[in-house]
């Protein structure tokens, strides 16, 4: 099994550093690579981004 989290981070960090260099970009890597690990987690089935979006927009499981 791929470790889909690892890839997703070292990908948004790479792609950041390439972006731009300075602070700015720094926050920015930090940025990327976050999103990187939390869509590379959902592809590991370590989260589910679904029903976290359903939580936030306030629908659950069972309405409707």
């Amino acid at each position: 099994m791929k470790n889909y989290t690892t890839l997703g981070i070292i990908s948004g960090l790479i792609l950041a550093f390439f972006l731009h260099l300075g602070w700015g970009p720094t926050l920015l890597a930090v940025l990327l690579a976050v999103i990187g690990g939390i869509v590379g987690a959902h592809f590991d089935g370590r989260i589910d981004l679904t029903s976290v979006w359903n939580g936030l927009i306030g629908k659950e499981k069972g309405q409707g």
